[in-house]
């Protein structure tokens, strides 16, 4: 056997044995099954939709406002109106989002406990 070959050998046998503790879930944080399930980026991911949600929904509704003022010279009342609006508008995104996950994260533990 050539040097070439055993090190091919050698290398083959590394890529099992980190196959297997990947499958085994060996250096995966604790709570994690697999995957992406539980995983701190899927998590970030949510955290960051929740924050572009309030930013967007608080923006959309005092530059709708703003621009109402500014046509019907009505300086600052629609802006108000429409900072407020869009606060509201944010918070029910947020508790929308904040409810799916709830559920989603439900039924990974139900499916969880089926097992």
């Amino acid at each position: 056997m050539t040097e070439d070959e055993r090190k091919a050998d050698e290398l083959d046998r590394r890529l099992k044995d980190v196959r297997q503790a990947y499958d085994k879930g060996v250096g995966k944080p604790s709570g994690s099954t697999g995957g992406n399930a539980g995983g701190g980026s899927e998590k970030l991911g949510v955290g960051m939709r929740i924050a572009i949600e309030l930013v967007a929904g608080v923006v959309a509704g005092a530059f709708l406002g703003l621009m109402a003022d500014q046509w019907l010279g009505t300086k600052p009342w629609l802006l108000i109106v429409g900072f407020i609006l869009g606060c509201g508008a944010a918070f029910s995104n947020v508790y929308r989002v904040a409810q799916a996950e709830e559920r989603r994260d439900k039924a990974e533990r139900d499916a969880r406990l089926k097992k």
